[in-house]
C-alpha cells in the first residue's frame, strides 16, 4: 500500500491544525539534535585544546564541512523534485549522519575530524532540502511560518537537551577546567550515538509523503526556471552569509575571554533556551507581519550583538550576547525558509530549497576562512585580533539590510 496522503491545510495557526509530518520532523531534528549539540559545540575546544589546531584550521574544517553539505543540498533538493519523493532522501541523510558521528571517539588529527565532519555534513546535505520542502508540502500558505518556527523550536529543544548532557558530564569529569580533556569528549560521543539512531527510526515511521500533485508540463527543475524574486532573495543572504561566521568563532571568543568548558556550555545552553521559546512565536508572527520585515529586524538584531562581541571585555559579556543571540535565530532562521516557500511554486520547492541551502553554505567556506585570518592572522601576518571577525560580520549585516529594505519584491 502507498503510503501517499493528500496535502493537509487549515486557515488556522493552532497547532492543533499542524500535520503529522510536522510533528514528526520536529521529532526528528530534536532526537538529532540532542545527539549533535552535546558533541559538536565542543569540537572547536577539542580541536584547539587537544589537537592543536590553529583558528585558521578550525574555520577551514567548519567551511569546508558546511559548503559540502550545501552543495549536496542543491542535487538532494532537485532530486526531490524530479522523484517526486522527499521522505527517504531525508531518512538516509538522517542516517548517514548518525553512523558517522561516532567516529569521532577514534580521532586523533584534525585531518580526522574533517574526515567525520564532512561524512556528518554530507548526511545533512541530503536530508535538509527535501525535508524542508515536506514541511512545506504539508501545510497551506498561512501556517508556514508557524510550521517553520515549530520546527527550528523543536530542533532547539533537543540543542536544550543535549547540552545539558554535555554540561553535567563535564561537571563529573573536569568541572574547573580551562580547557577540554579527550576522555570528556570520548564520553559524550559515545553517549550522542543512542538519540542520533532513534531519530532516524522517527523519522522513517512518522513520516508520509505528500501528493502535491505532478509536475506541471514544461515547469523545469533548473536554477533558471525559478523566480527573479527568489534569485534576488539568493543574493542577499549571500552577502549576509559572508559575514556571518562559524559560531565557533563565537564559543573561541567566549574562552578567550576566559569562560570554562563548562560555562561555555552553560552559556550554550542560555542560547538554546531562548532561541527554543521564540522560535514558534516569531514564525507566527511572520505569517502577519510579513516575512521581509522581521528578516530586517533579525539582522539589525544580529549586527548590533556582533559589534558587542567585538567590544566584549569580560567572560560574562560574551555570555550575555550570546544568549540575546537566540532572538536572532529565533526570529530568521525559520522565517527565512518559510520566505522561500512564498516565492516559488510547489512543483520548484525541493529545487529551490536545496540552492538556499547551497547559497548559505557556500559563501560559508569564505567567510570562516575569513574570520579565521582575520583573527590570527596566516603565515607570518598576525591578523587584526580577536574583535575583527564580529565587526566585519556587523558590517555586512547591515549591507544585507539596506539590499532586503530597498527590494521590491514579495511581502
Amino acid at each position: 500500500m502507498s503510503d501517499v496522503r493528500p496535502v493537509e491545510t487549515a486557515d488556522a495557526r493552532s497547532l492543533k491544525t499542524l500535520p503529522r509530518n510536522v510533528w514528526a520532523a520536529l521529532g526528528t531534528s530534536f532526537l538529532t539534535d540532542i545527539s549533535s549539540e552535546m558533541i559538536f559545540n565542543l569540537v572547536p575546544l577539542f580541536l584547539a585544546n587537544v589537537l592543536g589546531a590553529s583558528t585558521a584550521v578550525i574555520g577551514l574544517i567548519d567551511g569546508i564541512a558546511e559548503t559540502t553539505s550545501s552543495l549536496l543540498k542543491a542535487v538532494s533538493g532537485w532530486l526531490s523534485d524530479r522523484l517526486g519523493s522527499r521522505k527517504w532522501l531525508a531518512v538516509s541523510g538522517y542516517g548517514l549522519s548518525a553512523l558517522a558521528k561516532p567516529l569521532l571517539y577514534f580521532t586523533t588529527s584534525w585531518p580526522g575530524v574533517l574526515a567525520v565532519r564532512f561524512a556528518d555534513r554530507t548526511g545533512k546535505g541530503i536530508r535538509t532540502a527535501p525535508r524542508d520542502a515536506l514541511i512545506a508540502d504539508s501545510v497551506g500558505p498561512q501556517q508556514r511560518g508557524i510550521a517553520f518556527g515549530l520546527h527550528r523550536a523543536g530542533d532547539t529543544a533537543g540543542a536544550v537537551v543535549g547540552l545539558l548532557i554535555a554540561l553535567l558530564v563535564v561537571l563529573a569529569t573536569q568541572a574547573q577546567a580551562l580547557t577540554l580533556d579527550r576522555a570528556t569528549f570520548q564520553t559524550l560521543v559515545l553517549l550522542s550515538v543512542i538519540p542520533g539512531l532513534l531519530a532516524v527510526i522517527v523519522l522513517a515511521l512518522g513520516a508520509r509523503e505528500v501528493a502535491h500533485g505532478p509536475r506541471a508540463a514544461g515547469t523545469r527543475l533548473t536554477f533558471g526556471a525559478l523566480s527573479g524574486d527568489f534569485k534576488r532573495f539568493l543574493l542577499v543572504i549571500g552577502v549576509f552569509t559572508l559575514g556571518n561566521s562559524s559560531d565557533a568563532f563565537l564559543i573561541l571568543r567566549a574562552q578567550e575571554r576566559g569562560l570554562s568548558v563548562a560555562g561555555v556550555l552553560a552559556m550554550l545552553l542560555t542560547f538554546n533556551l531562548v532561541y527554543a521559546v521564540f522560535s514558534g512565536p516569531l514564525g507566527a508572527l511572520s505569517d502577519r507581519v510579513g516575512r521581509r520585515r522581521l528578516l530586517v529586524g533579525g539582522w539589525l538584531v544580529y549586527g548590533a550583538l556582533y559589534l558587542g562581541f567585538a567590544a566584549a571585555a569580560d567572560a560574562w559579556q560574551v555570555w550575555a550576547l550570546f544568549a540575546l543571540y537566540g532572538l536572532y535565530y529565533a526570529a530568521v532562521e525559520g522565517t527565512a525558509k518559510a520566505f522561500v516557500a512564498d516565492l516559488v511554486p510547489p512543483a520548484q520547492r525541493g529545487t529551490a530549497y536545496g540552492f538556499y541551502n547551497a547559497t548559505v553554505g557556500l559563501v560559508a567556506l569564505p567567510a570562516s576562512v575569513l574570520a579565521g585570518v582575520l583573527w590570527q592572522g596566516v603565515g607570518g601576518w598576525p591578523g587584526f585580533g580577536p574583535a575583527a571577525p564580529f565587526a566585519a560580520g556587523a558590517g555586512l549585516a547591515l549591507a544585507a539590510c539596506g539590499l532586503l529594505v530597498g527590494w521590491r519584491g514579495r511581502r
